[in-house]
């Protein structure tokens, strides 16, 4: 891999794989409209070409497509509240964005397009652990894109020969999240209510179940799965294959950073899942996955950078 688009590159994690890459010698271009990704997150990466645009414009991402062997496909409206709210919205970027993606890079003969697709569209099956084959069950404007989203990949794959992999992300935490924002993961926020000796919200009654996975863990996903050959094609999960209740993580942040808050509960969210949980088996094997960071571990990590200061 020589030359690598980004879609999302400004964001959370797709800042992380774009400084991964830049470390590997490889050339970086991110495709980013800058509506949730902050420039900031690129100030490690150096000489990168940056395309401001948005992903659900055709004409844009044929442009940012150019010449690249692999796109890492990043970019998306990550909030569910927010795409119950606007389907039509969530459909447009979530869904075309990612169909102008594939047919982009079909005509720009890119080898390889790593999709970021989701967990939530397993819904709230309680079968537990959560694996590739089962039946999906979207609950919300989110999930129905994602995993429409899967279903273009793999028919670019079947149908035209590019090489697609659909890596479900469980739920990912670590530095650059932003706790302000409403597409921030729940670990950001209760850092960043400890750190300001707030209470935090937690809709429901906190005993719902999910299966975090630190950033660096998901980086080294995606360049497993621009490189590995026997994964094109493939749906596979991301995740530690453990779990924990949001109380019990909470409990454990606010230990380690010696406070004694308790949480205030609200009611639950409408297209929350209540269990997460993924069955790993298949990355281990196709893509060599295994996760690096404990939950413990990645806790300390982060809190250690933006909590006790």
């Amino acid at each position: 891999m020589k030359y690598a688009l980004v879609t999302g590159g400004a964001g959370f994690i797709g800042s992380h794989i774009v400084d991964r890459l830049v470390a590997d010698g490889c050339r970086v271009r991110i495709l980013d409209d800058f509506s949730t990704g902050h420039r900031e997150n690129l100030a490690a990466a150096g000489d990168i070409e940056i395309v401001e645009g948005d992903v659900g414009d055709p004409d844009t991402v044929a442009a940012a497509v150019e010449n690249v062997d692999v796109v890492f496909h990043e970019a998306a409206i990550a909030s569910v509240p927010k795409t119950i709210v606007d389907p039509l919205g969530s459909q447009r970027i979530n869904y075309q964005g990612t169909l102008n993606v594939l047919e982009a890079a079909r005509h720009a003969s890119v080898k390889r397009v790593v999709f970021a697709s989701s967990a939530a569209i397993y819904g709230d099956d309680p079968r537990l652990p959560k694996t590739e084959d089962m039946t999906p069950k979207p609950q919300s404007p989110y999930a129905v894109d994602k995993l429409a989203s899967e279903y273009a990949c793999l028919t670019y794959f079947h149908l035209y020969g590019l090489e697609t992999v659909c890596l479900r992300y469980f739920n990912v935490y670590g530095p650059r999240q932003d706790p302000s924002s409403p597409y921030s993961g729940v670990i950001s926020v209760f850092a960043d209510r400890l750190r300001k000796g707030v209470q935090p919200v937690i809709y429901g009654d906190g005993e719902q179940t999910r299966d975090f996975i630190y950033i660096s863990d998901i980086v080294g996903a995606n360049i497993h799965a621009a490189s590995v050959s026997a994964a094109a094609g493939g749906v596979f999960n991301v995740a530690t294959g453990e779990k924990v209740t949001l109380n019990e993580l909470f409990r454990v942040m606010a230990d380690i950073c010696g406070e004694d808050l308790k949480p205030v509960h609200d009611q639950p969210r409408s297209g929350d899942i209540r269990h997460s949980l993924a069955a790993i088996e298949k990355g281990a094997i196709a893509l060599r996955l295994e996760p690096c960071v404990r939950l413990d571990e990645g806790l300390g990590i982060f809190i250690d950078a933006s909590v006790c200061q």
